[in-house]
């Protein structure tokens, strides 16, 4: 498995994909947190906060984890390299959880310089440091773990077409809609839909509970089992193979 691991950050840093990927999240992010005018421009808040970039990262996410993970088993498919690597003696899902952390790896790094922001809001604070660093951490590990389950679904699509592209709209479909769908549902009016609690069942709610800075059980065991699922079917789909 850590073989994998490996290869799969050397291969994200061998070519310019790696860096392109983190560096469009930080630009991204930068621009429409302190350049642009409008509702995520925390400038123009007025408070201390990071919520902006809490609100904006799922969306930004949506297209950022597919790309990185749309080569996961395509890559390997198209090139015939999977058959290749099942003849090894590494088990299916060693294949697997090799490929999804590696992914989450290259999240992990591309989150890390936007420590700088809660510096910087520690900063503008009045007084100084006159932060909620409570629902900061809560709401990084939110992110994490959005980002874990996204990497999940963004694996799983890669391993059903040899075609980096279709995996990569695959993943932004199934990602959108385990984020938006359930909560529009939960919206549409309906008293025995809001009363079955359905947008429990869809990423957002758990990652706007978690983002509070209260670290939930049911949020974990939510965010723990929609990956494990993801991975199962991957598992599942490579052992097909």
């Amino acid at each position: 498995m850590f073989a994998v691991l490996k290869k799969e950050i050397n291969s994200f840093f061998a070519s310019p994909i790696g860096y392109l990927v983190i560096g469009l999240f930080l630009v991204v992010s930068g621009l429409f947190l302190w350049v642009f005018r409008g509702e995520y421009n925390i400038l123009d808040s007025g408070f201390a906060n990071l919520e902006s970039f809490f609100t904006l990262s799922p969306r930004i996410f949506l297209l950022l984890v597919p790309a990185i993970t749309m080569k996961s088993f395509s890559e390997e498919i198209r090139q015939g390299t999977l058959e290749l690597l099942l003849t090894k003696p590494l088990k299916p899902i060693h294949l697997v959880l090799g490929k999804y952390l590696g992914a989450m790896v290259l999240i992990l790094l591309a989150l890390l310089p936007t420590l700088l922001y809660v510096v910087t809001i520690y900063a503008l604070g009045k007084p100084e440091g006159n932060v909620d660093l409570g629902v900061i951490l809560g709401s990084y590990f939110g992110l994490l773990f959005l980002g874990g389950c996204y990497a999940a679904i963004g694996v799983f699509a890669s391993i059903l077409s040899p075609n980096q592209i279709v995996s990569f709209v695959l993943a932004v479909f199934l990602c959108f809609l385990f984020f938006f769908a359930f909560e529009a549902l939960a919206n549409m009016g309906s008293s025995s839909i809001g009363a079955f609690g359905i947008e429990d069942l869809g990423l957002k709610e758990h990652y706007k509970s978690i983002s509070r800075g209260i670290i939930d059980t049911r949020d974990l065991v939510y965010f723990f089992s929609f990956i494990v699922f993801f991975l199962a079917l991957t598992n599942f789909r490579l052992k097909s193979n």
